[in-house]
């Protein structure tokens, strides 16, 4: 704790004091500051701090790379650090930050960051989940545990409820967390995923169809509560105070339950099979080259932010078939990283950089690569490409020998390892090894200017 108040003070130091902090924040890895006057800041200092492993500036925000869970505790410090009145009015500033729009950020950044938003809070449960899953795979397995399954197949039983509970209650986890990601009412978006889920669905014939429950996933879901949420914004605004509480809930309901059913839901349908079709299809049929571009392009993506639109893909590949073919492929992005930085430790000479890299490797190997990229791979350039194309190298053969996991996203690296299908394991670990050893020695070849002291 005391080098954590250490660094929080050097960062409160290094950004010009409280005074100029407009907006603080954390992420899973990053101390995110708004600030009133960049000319304020000690970027030099900032980026020597010993517990900095890396600097990013996106639009009017300043990212320092602190590491994963370490980001929250440095946030909170410098909040501890900060008098009465600069903390009261940064607190106001966060209430209000939904509020607050980035000068120069995406549209699509922001939209794909609200979709982000709305899967993230599940993130614990789907880990929970394919874990579970991973653990119930192992214990059927004779060659490894005997006759464990024909002993105690109630345990597997209870153990297999566990592990599919979350998918029982996915529509409605999601359809909470849009409304309130969108401004809605979180009670009426998860009555709108129950509707969309409702067994009675397939008692009803609507246009010489009988209509499908569930039908178009977490994709349905989406497009049913962002709808909800502006009808319900609407009516909000147009009803009288005295009548909106009563009116507004059974409007909203009436009316986004009637498009939902006859449009929005047959919409989703086809859009929630086109995207697992056509996923499916790619890796199935690309092979190699499919799994070397979804991998290889990986990192870059992370950079912009436009790995975010993934996350719903990844859920309707499980929805879809029971396992997700994408994300193995992904993770070797990470891995093909951790090639990279072991040839950097290897060949640099500087000792703050070889600090860095022994701190974020273990991160990395358990699939958390922001460290690497923004603090040692991404600065250095070449060692960037040689990570993408390690990544590329590996992800081709996991797409090739068709590897697969139970869980939509989450976790990576080599815990990912864990919720890997039946019979495909060490498949998915040689592909770790290989990613690694190509990300070596691609950075290697292509050499580095090793930075000064």
């Amino acid at each position: 704790m005391e080098k954590t108040a250490a660094l929080a003070s050097d960062i409160l130091q290094g950004i010009g004091g409280e005074k100029n902090i407009r907006r603080l924040e954390n992420c899973m890895t990053r101390v995110r500051v708004e600030v009133q006057d960049d000319d304020q800041l000690d970027l030099a200092r900032l980026k020597k701090l010993s517990g900095v492993s890396g600097y990013v500036k996106q639009g009017a925000q300043h990212q320092m790379i602190v590491g994963p869970g370490k980001a929250a505790q440095v946030v909170d410090a410098m909040r501890a650090l900060m008098t009465g009145e600069s903390a009261a009015a940064l607190s106001d500033v966060d209430r209000n930050k939904a509020q607050a729009k980035a000068k120069y950020k995406a549209p699509m950044s922001d939209a794909l960051r609200q979709l982000a938003n709305v899967f993230i809070p599940l993130i614990p449960a789907f880990i929970a989940s394919g874990l579970i899953t991973g653990i119930i795979n192992i214990l059927k397995r004779p060659d490894i545990v005997g006759d464990f399954a024909t002993h105690y197949p109630n345990m597997l039983g209870i153990l297999g409820i566990f592990g599919s509970a979350v998918f029982a209650i996915m529509n409605i986890l999601v359809g909470v967390n849009a409304a309130k990601v969108y401004g809605g009412s979180m009670a009426m978006g998860g009555v709108m995923a129950g509707i969309l889920s409702s067994p009675q669905l397939a008692q009803i014939t609507l246009f010489g169809e009988a209509l499908q429950p569930g039908r178009g996933g977490v994709i349905a879901v989406l497009l049913v509560v962002a709808l909800m949420c502006w009808i319900e914004k609407r009516l909000r605004n147009l009803l009288p105070g005295s009548i909106e509480l009563i009116l507004n809930p059974l409007l909203t309901t009436l009316i986004t339950g009637t498009v939902a059913i006859v449009a929005l839901q047959p919409l989703g349908g086809l859009i929630s099979e086109a995207i697992a079709h056509g996923a499916t299809m790619a890796i199935d049929r690309g092979g190699l080259l499919v799994g070397a571009v979804l991998s290889g392009t990986f990192l870059p993506l992370v950079l912009t932010g436009l790995h975010q639109g993934l996350v719903p893909i990844h859920v309707e590949l499980v929805q879809a078939h029971g396992y997700n073919a994408l994300l193995p492929i992904l993770s070797m992005a990470g891995m093909g990283q951790v090639g990279a930085a072991v040839a950097i430790l290897m060949k640099t000479r500087n000792e703050r950089l070889k600090k860095v890299i022994k701190g974020a490797m273990p991160v990395g190997l358990l699939g958390i690569g922001e460290p690497l990229i923004f603090g040692v791979t991404l600065p250095l350039g070449k060692p960037f490409l040689a990570a993408c194309i390690g990544g590329a190298v590996g992800g081709a053969l996991i797409s090739y020998w068709k590897v697969a996991t139970v869980i939509t996203f989450g976790i990576s690296g080599l815990p990912l390892a864990l919720t890997i299908v039946t019979g495909k394991v060490m498949l998915y670990l040689l592909g770790c090894l290989v990613a690694v050893i190509a990300g070596f020695l691609m950075t290697w070849l292509l050499g580095f200017n090793d930075p000064e002291e």
